[in-house]
């Protein structure tokens, strides 16, 4: 999981340092006297209050609905006799809650809401943050391009939408292999070295991003080895808008947000005012918004007028890893994805942000967390035990 969640601080870099300035008028912000440099090491109380106020601390664009909202029926689910296990402990739903990081976790299955939960300060309103959950979403307007003909198919080159990489590393690099992070060309994901790629460049949007890829080496052959790269899922969101000719948020607007019935406008954090979205990062939607994504999902993109947003079968061939189109590669993920057993799968984002999808038991189960740490700590074995715990209990 440590690769899942790096590369985002740099990013928050300007979130941080404008934290103390903002301070909307439905919730103050905490005070505190700690360094601000670096998003993943901002006091966990801090970050409480950041994840769920991105638009008004920074530059975003909105996300908009229509009136024609997906409905989901309540009809809540007697959880008494859950237990789920971390460390050899047995706990109770209640302990999850209970949990400083635990703020709102929603399951759905079919059309009906078995179980949603909110923290103090919480609600079913507030847009979280979403970090790497926003890969997922672009491999999804990916899909709408390709169904749309803006993109072709996935075998094309990257280079064909991007031609400051023509004559790079990245010049024989197919769509299909970014998705799959699996591009053959350096990139080294240690947020521990301060001059690690990540550490230079996993905020790069634009020219930037584009120039600083293009002069990194190629370790091998595309398609054939997995590694996962920040910098890349940037670059799946500079095709995507070069494809379109648009922006991110409209897109998302038009094919999903809008048509499928989000109930609450989301905001897409921008690079700078009037900026682009960052590919692999930050969208900002409340829980339930979280779920219907989910949904989403699950129909292959078919809206509830029966039209396609996603090419047929695109979901299938997203959740296919890189080993089922007779490649090398790592079996845990597919086009921006993460993969599990039994044709289950998730997006998934630093500080436990989930949105997990069982088709067999038309399950979805999403959340909205604050980890004590972004990665590989307690909290993320709690979050990711009782997601499991839940899915087997049905």
């Amino acid at each position: 999981m440590r690769s899942v969640t790096r590369g985002f601080s740099l990013t928050f870099c300007l979130l941080a340092s404008s934290f103390a300035f903002s301070q909307p008028q439905d919730q103050q912000p905490p005070a505190f006297d700690e360094d601000l440099t670096n998003i993943l090491f901002l006091p966990q109380k801090v970050r409480d209050y950041a994840f769920g106020h991105v638009a008004d601390l920074m530059p975003t664009r909105t996300v908009g609905v229509s009136e024609n909202v997906l409905m989901l029926n309540s009809k809540p689910h007697d959880w008494s006799e859950l237990r789920y296990e971390v460390n050899g402990v047995s706990y109770s739903l209640k302990d999850y809650f209970d949990r400083v990081a635990s703020k709102g976790l929603i399951v759905v299955q079919g059309n009906d809401i078995l179980l949603e939960y909110y923290a103090e300060n919480h609600s079913e309103e507030t847009r979280w943050i979403s970090f790497s959950v926003s890969k997922s979403i672009t491999s999804l307007l990916i899909g709408a391009a390709v169904k749309d003909g803006y993109i072709e198919n996935v075998d094309e080159l990257v280079s064909d939408y991007l031609p400051r990489l023509k004559g790079t590393s990245y010049g024989d690099v197919r769509i299909r292999d970014v998705l799959n992070m699996a591009s053959g060309v350096a990139w080294n994901e240690d947020y521990a070295d301060p001059q690690s790629d990540v550490a230079v460049a996993g905020a790069y949007n634009g020219l930037q991003l584009v120039d600083y890829l293009a002069g990194l080496p190629k370790v091998a052959k595309p398609g054939t080895v997995f590694n996962y790269n920040t910098g890349e899922t940037n670059l799946a969101g500079e095709l995507l808008r070069s494809a379109i000719g648009n922006n991110a948020s409209e897109y998302l607007e038009h094919k999903i947000w809008r048509p499928f019935g989000m109930e609450h406008d989301a905001y897409w954090l921008l690079s700078s005012e009037g900026g682009v979205e960052t590919g692999g990062c930050c969208l900002n939607a409340t829980l339930r918004d979280y779920a219907r994504i989910g949904i989403f999902t699950l129909r292959d993109g078919v809206l509830s007028d029966g039209s396609r947003v996603l090419p047929e079968g695109w979901m299938t061939e997203s959740l296919t890893p890189m080993s089922g189109f007779g490649r090398p590669g790592y079996e845990g993920y597919g086009y921006l994805w993460w993969l599990f057993d039994q044709g289950a799968y998730s997006a998934r984002g630093i500080f436990q942000q989930w949105i997990f999808m069982d088709p067999e038991k038309e399950l979805v189960i999403a959340t909205h967390n604050n980890a004590l740490h972004a990665v590989e700590d307690e909290d993320h074995q709690h979050t990711q035990a009782v997601i499991m715990a839940i899915r087997a209990f049905l």
